[in-house]
């Protein structure tokens, strides 16, 4: 999802900040809106969402929704949650599976540009997501997004970009770069990256559709730092990927007896 360049040694990031620092000034005075990128959760808005969402809209959409690995979730600390995205409805189903009624705890999202336009993008805004573009995201929003990390925020990042159907996609390396620039640049700070899968019973899901979410261990990026950020970044994000593909291939056999056995929650 998000692509930038890094070297090897954190003062080169360090200098390259500086200078972006500069860049964003120039550009701020030039263009006052795109001067910050920045989130916010409604303190209204965001607990009638969780409540209508997770009492009302998803279980009378899906006709099961079953949920295994929730004891997975980091209660504390900095967290990217790293899910598959097969539909729209993956952006009310991570929070169902792991915000503010699991963990006490709201999400942020990073999302597309588009998304964030007119009445969808209003809510979208004041419930904790922001916008990137995808083919040049603004020093502005990784700033916010490291930030995000530094102030121990959870994190919705869809490494396979945009919506994709049947199997897992190559993942794009912005997450794992991200991840690694937070901790690299913030000692101790401890973030982690959790993989989810979300399977549906049909490609397309319509009402009655059954959900099946799988949440993995997460991986500590801190484990991955060797002090090149190229190859620290494609090693983490492998094992990122092979741990999603592990969970998707899971739904196969357990999803279908938990959707017997496993009411909505």
């Amino acid at each position: 999802m998000i692509q930038f360049h890094f070297s090897s040694g954190r003062s080169h990031f360090q200098s390259t900040k500086t200078q972006s620092a500069k860049t964003q000034s120039a550009n701020s005075a030039a263009n006052p809106q795109v001067a910050y990128s920045t989130s916010r959760v409604s303190p209204w808005l965001s607990p009638l969402a969780y409540l209508l969402g997770r009492h009302l809209v998803l279980p009378c959409f899906f006709g099961s929704i079953a949920i295994a690995g929730q004891e997975n979730i980091p209660k504390t600390g900095p967290v990217i949650l790293a899910p598959t995205h097969r539909s729209r409805w993956d952006a009310l189903l991570v929070p169902y599976a792991a915000g503010r009624c699991i963990t006490g705890r709201d999400l942020r999202f990073m999302v597309t540009g588009t998304e964030c336009n007119g009445l969808q993008g209003w809510f979208i805004q004041h419930l904790g997501g922001f916008p990137v573009n995808l083919k040049r995201p603004s020093i502005t929003t990784l700033r916010h997004a490291v930030d995000l990390l530094r102030n121990g925020e959870m994190l919705v990042i869809f490494p396979e970009g945009g919506i994709r159907k049947g199997e897992l996609h190559p993942l794009k390396p912005g997450i794992s770069r991200l991840a690694l620039t937070a901790e690299v640049n913030h000692s101790d700070l401890g973030v982690q990256i959790l993989p989810i899968s979300i399977d549906y019973s049909q490609t397309n899901p319509s009402w009655g559709t059954n959900v099946c979410i799988n949440i993995g261990k997460p991986i500590k990026v801190a484990d991955y730092i060797s002090g090149c950020i190229k190859k620290d970044a494609n090693r983490l994000m492998h094992d990122v990927g092979k741990s999603m593909q592990k969970l998707s291939d899971r739904s196969t056999n357990v999803c279908d007896r938990s959707f017997a056995e496993m009411p909505n929650l």
